[in-house]
């Protein structure tokens, strides 16, 4: 294990006091070792001093359930930036540098992530001028016959803004850049001070397709902060409702990958069938997408013994039909011919890059929080993990596929077991000058949050990352050295959230 750094594990919260102050040198050597060491960055953001601004870095280790914690105090404009050493951070560093005015020295594109004033600025760091929405320079390849595509922000249909810039010889795409944060909603700051129901609903809209994800996350973080022991069968139902929304998005894209090779019979049957799996969750609160569903202590629902049986029978309908529009997907050698090869992300840049969820097992990559830091129903009651290996859209496919399979068992197995007793333990007092930290594995893979209380038990700072921080990049790589019409298929098999990233 490194040295260095506090150890704790997922669903806990430490005293500040205790987590390992540095230097900034000792802190980027430890970071450096731990992550040639095997760790791994979930969370790397700051928080505002008196007259600095502390950063602390949170990193798992998978082998041993670990999760690590140091800090260190920036009391300058700028910083040395590791990213040539971890591409994993490239992000978290921009972030920073936006949020704080902190230059890191030596990041190869250090632009906005979002568009927004500075979270805090210092007498060390003075206040930065937000940038203006989409004005920033783009990374350009020259040559005569290279040409520029510009996608976006604005998009046809509903879908949200983002901007996609194509460098291109011909065809063939040399570069991709993504530029996001066009509808910053300041959801970090928006939950500070004293967490209440307010928190709770702005939780569950960090992603709307996530609510069960994000709003498990935040109960985490809340019942670690209060010393608050969850009954068993609310963790059941809290695990439910999470492979539901699993299930949901997975048949969903499947459907949405058929539709967007002109594979019209699997597009249309899950289509249909997601729908269903939708409204299983507005049986378990009233909300198609699981809102009001969990809270912190529990659950807000039962699920008696009718209710179970119910959603058995139904998961029962689903597995067949869901399976005979999948079948007909793999039995098209035209489908097959399209998803194959297209999109590839290697295992090196999977790891590099810090990819999470089903684009890292894609990629053959062997991480899953439900295993590796497992939470609730998870400690006792854990899902194989599903991999591929030819890190393309047809593995991305697969994957959701072998997911599905295993969270329809999963769903079953739980609602023919379902514990009695109570959904809910009562609400405690918010501990003082704490960090929590709480991971859960989305559909789209890690959601992390990371809450930190003053002296009042208030939140001083909240930090959210939801797995499309980590994946955006992987969907650049993915079309580097494809097809540019392949973008929409690329697009597709990864799904990121737009409002996720933008927070």
């Amino acid at each position: 294990m490194t040295p260095g750094l506090l150890f704790t594990q997922n669903g806990s919260a430490v005293n500040r006091n205790e987590i390992p102050e540095h230097s900034g040198e000792r802190f980027l050597e430890t970071l450096v070792s731990a992550i040639q060491g095997g760790w791994r960055v979930v969370s790397y953001f700051g928080a505002p001093e008196a007259h600095s601004v502390r950063l602390y870095c949170i990193l798992s280790f998978k082998s041993h359930a670990a999760l690590g914690i140091m800090s260190t105090a920036v009391s300058g404009k700028s910083f040395p930036s590791l990213v040539a050493e971890a591409p994993q951070l490239h992000l978290f560093e921009r972030e920073i540098a936006e949020q704080f005015g902190i230059s890191f020295e030596g990041h190869p594109w250090l632009k906005p992530v979002r568009f927004a004033a500075p979270l805090a600025s210092t007498s060390a760091v003075p206040p930065r001028a937000p940038e203006k929405v989409g004005v920033m320079d783009f990374y350009r390849v020259a040559g005569d016959e290279v040409h520029e595509v510009a996608v976006g922000p604005v998009h046809a249909g509903i879908i949200e803004p983002g901007h996609f810039r194509f460098q291109c010889f011909g065809e063939e795409v040399l570069h991709l850049e993504i530029s996001l944060g066009y509808q910053h909603r300041g959801v970090e700051r928006m939950v500070l001070g004293r967490p209440g129901l307010r928190t709770l609903k702005c939780m569950e809209t960090v992603a709307g397709d996530t609510t069960i994800g994000h709003g498990t996350a935040y109960a985490m973080a809340m019942e670690a902060l209060c010393g608050v022991r969850v009954p068993a069968k609310a963790e059941a139902i809290r695990g439910i409702a999470l492979e539901l929304e699993r299930l949901a998005n997975h048949t969903g894209d499947l459907g949405a990958i058929a539709g967007d090779v002109g594979y019209l019979p699997t597009a249309s049957f899950c289509g249909r069938i997601r729908g269903d799996f939708l409204n299983m969750s507005a049986e378990l609160c009233g909300s198609r997408f699981g809102r009001g569903l969990v809270a912190p202590g529990g659950v807000q629902f039962d699920v008696g013994r009718e209710l179970a049986e119910k959603l058995r029978k139904r998961i029962d309908v689903a597995r067949r039909e869901v399976t005979n529009a999948v079948d007909l997907l793999w039995d098209s050698p035209s489908v097959m011919g399209r998803l194959e090869g297209t999109g590839v992300v290697s295992e090196k840049d999977a790891l590099d890059l810090g990819l999470v969820g089903p684009a890292a097992r894609a990629s053959g990559l062997n991480r899953d929080i439900r295993r590796d830091h497992p939470f609730g129903i998870y400690n006792v009651a854990q899902l194989p993990v599903e991999t591929a290996k030819g890190g393309d859209v047809y593995a991305r496919t697969l994957v959701r596929w072998l997911e599905i399979e295993k969270s329809l068992h999963f769903i079953e197995e739980q609602l023919a077991q379902l514990p009695g007793g109570s959904i809910a333990s009562p609400a405690a007092q918010v501990g003082e000058d704490k960090m929590a930290l709480s991971l859960v594995e989305g559909w789209r893979g890690e959601v992390c949050h990371v809450a930190l209380t003053d002296g009042r038990g208030e939140f001083e700072r909240y930090k959210i990352t939801d797995p499309s921080f980590h994946n955006w990049t992987g969907l650049a790589m993915a079309l580097r050295g494809g097809q540019i019409s392949d973008f929409p298929l690329c697009n597709k098999s990864f799904n990121l959230s737009y409002c996720g990233f933008d927070l």
